[in-house]
């Protein structure tokens, strides 16, 4: 039984680099990663959905993104009705679908994309950065591209199951949605 970890090389800005890494280790800690990101995106959907008020995005985006660079955007939305009910429908609609996906590990990549797009839209929409740049909005968007990147629903996750299906395998671009 070998002790030594495996090593792997790359380049960075033009630097061959080496570097050792701990297979199962980062396996799991995406694996966690992704299940956290889901929970924490299932938990805030499924309760607007269940919440005995009916969401409403209209009095945060009017009124709680003027320090936005988009400010503008996110009042047009507020005041233009099918927009808004479709915001007031999609956000915890989303949120709900994305986290399932995350935590079945399901259709993965396409999840963090679409989680990844609200982030940035929270993250731009509470840009007072009072407290500098770096906020919560960010380290979930962060969360989303690590989870995409390293296509977490292979591991534990039902992704690995739907590849091998033959829809998949004859149409290889379904993969990058897929991970």
């Amino acid at each position: 039984m070998s002790t030594q970890q495996p090593t792997q090389q790359a380049s960075w800005f033009g630097k061959s680099i080496e570097f050792n890494y701990a297979d199962s280790v980062a396996g799991y800690t995406t694996v966690l990663i992704r299940l956290v990101t889901g929970y924490w995106f299932f938990h805030a959907g499924y309760t607007k959905l269940l919440a005995p008020e009916p969401f409403n995005a209209g009095g945060w985006l009017a009124n709680g993104t003027t320090a936005s660079p988009i400010h503008g955007f996110f009042a047009w939305a507020a005041g233009t009705p099918w927009l808004l009910e479709f915001t007031n429908f999609m956000i915890p609609v989303g949120e709900t679908l994305i986290g399932l996906g995350l935590i079945v590990g399901a259709l993965v990549r396409l999840a963090a994309f679409f989680g990844g797009l609200l982030m940035v839209f929270f993250y731009l929409g509470k840009a007072d950065w009072a407290h500098g740049y770096v906020n919560a909005d960010l380290f979930g968007l962060l969360m989303f591209l690590f989870v995409g990147v390293f296509a977490a629903g292979r591991i534990f996750g039902l992704d690995a199951v739907i590849e091998k299906y033959d829809a998949v395998r004859q149409r290889p671009v379904l993969r990058y949605l897929l991970g």
